[in-house]
């Protein structure tokens, strides 16, 4: 390895993981702060917190790098360029092509990485992250009891405290719901001066230490005291026992609440959550099952109708005597059918007959074609998910082949102008990924052309600012164009005034 490739390798890596470090860390937060919801008031431990920031830090991996080639390589040449070593690499009888060939090298690996992340890592750490956020979802919020107010999120009770003195709680009423056959409602009530409510160290149960109260059981006795209703039926008389205490504990299980990992294979049919030979197989599966469904479109439909039409059957005359069935056509013999003389409620029945069918088959196509219509988007999905394997790892490439020349053409290094500037170019790249995949997945354009449409218009661009910069172009200079305008004003000076002279000659 020669001193330029160390040279600009060395001025390359520092500010491409400091900046794959921020993206990661702001797309991080954006997708954080977008679930916040999920994790406010939950009883979620540090470890589970920590794994599902993991997770999604790898899934935006894959996102951020673009970026981050993008920053980088514009940094770098930007530096270069701003203390004039481009100058005098040029001065030497370097090229800018040679002097820009070692991260050429860098940004196709890095565009190989990419492509083997989002085809290995991705789907495992989607599946990972997705399955733990739905459980943190699924999971009940923690605990909290408000002055004068029941809490029912307890499965069997109804809790309330008067007032709430730290961890004291006053004048607290327990409603137990019981379910036991066919007896149903509130059985048993519990009502105390004061308490206070702890959890096990296990977590596993919620503790109520009562004090100075009674307990209010309601029970039936089937076989001391019967009452008749007034239709006669018997009815057991309803009984209250009440217990008083000084000091009672009370322990309810909190199996409801907590994190409880549902089955990952749950979540496996998501096109984020496959690989490149998992998402072939599949695509090629629901293609062939659309176009059955298609195909029997057709033949279903034909129940709809009452007379159709059909391709004439050849028919063989073995005896020239024997009369030919007439054939059927189209015309208006359907029509006279109800020009004959029949009686008004006959002909008012067949015309109410055929409306009826006619909104049959209007909402059988509309349901059908919605049907088909979600089955050709999953379609899409699915192939749209496989292109951007190779999309994503190309754009990697493309971003490099943007930033490095706008780097020597613009001559300015640190996060000023090269902030500002990538951040637009990845905007652009966004937006137009976004377009590409709305258009595709609605099947408005060919889902390949919609994948690549991104790519397609930002090699180009891509491939005019490498050839601006080997030509040493000003493109961004500000004398450049202020010449340019003074030129045109000039030129449209001249052509009045020669316009003038004709007119007046």
């Amino acid at each position: 390895m020669k001193k330029i490739d160390k040279l600009v390798l060395k001025s390359f890596w520092g500010p491409f993981v400091l900046t794959l470090c921020v993206v990661v860390f702001i797309f991080l937060m954006r997708l954080m702060m977008f679930y916040i919801d999920q994790f406010v008031s939950k009883d979620i431990e540090l470890r589970v917190f920590a794994k599902i920031i993991f997770f999604f830090s790898l899934i935006t991996i894959p996102i951020a790098l673009p970026l981050a080639v993008l920053l980088s390589s514009l940094m770098t040449y930007g530096n270069l360029g701003e203390f004039f070593e481009l100058t005098a690499l040029k001065g030497a009888g370097i090229s800018l092509t040679r002097a820009m060939r070692p991260l050429l090298i860098v940004a196709t690996g890095i565009a190989i990485f990419s492509f083997w992340f989002n085809n290995k890592v991705a789907p495992w750490a989607n599946l990972k992250g997705y399955s733990l956020l739905w459980d943190i979802k699924s999971s009940k919020a923690t605990l909290s009891i408000k002055e004068g107010i029941f809490y029912n999120d307890l499965p069997g009770y109804s809790i309330k405290a008067d007032k709430k003195e730290g961890e004291t709680l006053r004048g607290m009423v327990i409603y137990k719901h019981q379910e036991n056959g066919m007896e149903t409602g509130n059985r048993e009530i519990i009502l105390a001066d004061s308490g206070r409510m702890y959890t096990t160290p296990d977590k596993q149960y919620l503790v109520f230490e009562l004090y100075n109260g009674n307990d209010y059981t309601e029970y039936t006795d089937n076989s001391s005291s019967v009452s008749y209703a007034s239709n006669g039926s018997q009815n057991s008389l309803a009984k209250f026992l009440r217990n008083g205490f000084q000091h009672y504990k009370l322990r309810i299980s909190l199996d409801s609440y907590g994190l409880k990992r549902t089955n990952e294979q749950q979540f496996e049919y998501h096109e984020y959550m496959k690989n490149l030979k998992e998402l072939s197989t599949l695509t090629d599966s629901l293609k062939k099952e659309l176009k059955t469904t298609v195909a029997g479109t057709a033949a279903t439909s034909r129940q709809y109708y009452t007379y159709q039409f059909r391709q004439p059957q050849p028919v063989i005359i073995t005896n020239p005597s024997t009369p030919v069935p007439p054939v059927l056509k189209a015309g208006k013999w359907i029509d006279s059918l109800l020009a004959r003389p029949v009686e008004p409620r006959i002909k008012g029945e067949i015309s109410d007959m055929a409306l009826s069918q006619a909104k049959n088959m209007l909402s059988y196509a509309e349901s059908n074609q919605t049907y088909l219509k979600e089955k050709a988007k999953t379609v899409n999905r699915y192939e749209l998910e496989s292109h951007h394997k190779f999309t994503q790892a190309v754009s990697c490439f493309i971003m490099f082949l943007i930033g490095a020349p706008l780097g020597a053409i613009i001559k300015k290094g640190g996060f000023g102008v090269p902030v500002l500037v990538s951040i637009l170019f990845f905007i652009l790249l966004y937006v137009l990924t976004l377009t590409g995949d709305k258009y595709a997945k609605d099947d408005l354009i060919w889902v390949p052309a919609g994948a690549w449409m991104a790519n397609a218009i930002l090699l180009p661009l891509g491939l005019y600012l490498m050839k601006q910069a080997r030509n040493d172009s000003r493109l961004f200079d500000k004398d450049v164009y202020v010449i340019w305008w003074g030129r045109m004003k000039n030129r449209y000076a001249n052509w009045r005034a020669g316009r003038s002279e004709k007119q007046l000659a």
